[in-house]
């Protein structure tokens, strides 16, 4: 599956839209109901925050071990995974129709701090868990969408909205940057578009039971 989100909430403060890809695994019953469990992990170019101010000169660079400018960059990176219950609501006997799933599960989110020249002493090993902001809690996930399962096996796909909403606090004791522990509770929402192709596995014919 892939996907293509933007932030809301608290999330947006922080991040910018971001791309994702996953993979679910799920049984269709016969009266149509959907089990399952999936994950995606997510990324994003845009940061909001700057938990490197405090390494900041006034001009806005960082200064490495060598004297030099470094090269430090930050990425929006996270993941979800959880389990489903749903419905396809079928409009005829090969099963495509209106889907609609509701989950739960894990989400969580940080900034990726890339130093490509591993010059600033600051952000190696332990000290860089100090500016991450690595955030994380329970999450609700939502999609309503269109899903096609063909007969002949060959066409098998689905796209629609998807809604996902974070509780989330940090999970980091000390932020370097603010100089205390960033304990606000949070509430992170990402909103977009995903699309999957599905590899059926039938049980007897594919208008009776499959998953």
């Amino acid at each position: 599956m892939f996907g293509l989100h933007t932030s809301a909430g608290d999330l947006a403060d922080r991040f910018g839209p971001d791309g994702s890809f996953g993979l679910g695994l799920e049984y269709l019953t016969k009266n149509n109901l959907i089990l399952g469990a999936e994950g995606h992990y997510f990324f994003g170019s845009a940061v909001n925050e700057d938990p490197l101010a405090i390494l900041r000169t006034p001009e806005g660079s960082i200064i490495g071990k060598d004297r030099l400018l470094a090269s430090v960059v930050l990425r929006k990176r996270g993941y979800y995974f959880g389990g489903m219950v749903g419905r396809l609501f079928a409009f005829n006997d090969k099963r495509s129709g209106i889907r609609l799933t509701l989950g739960a599960g894990l989400l969580r989110h940080w900034i990726r701090i890339q130093d490509d020249n591993n010059s600033v002493t600051e952000l190696t090993g332990e000290y860089k868990k100090g500016y991450d902001r690595l955030t994380g809690g329970l999450a609700l996930n939502q999609f309503v969408g269109w899903q096609s399962l063909a007969g002949d096996r060959r066409s098998n796909w689905l796209i629609g909205l998807e809604f996902n909403e974070g509780f989330t606090n940090t999970l980091r004791d000390w932020d370097f940057s603010e100089m205390r522990k960033l304990d606000e509770k949070r509430l992170d929402i990402r909103i977009g578009l995903r699309v999957a192709w599905t590899l059926p596995f039938y049980q007897g014919k594919p208008e009776e039971i499959f998953y």
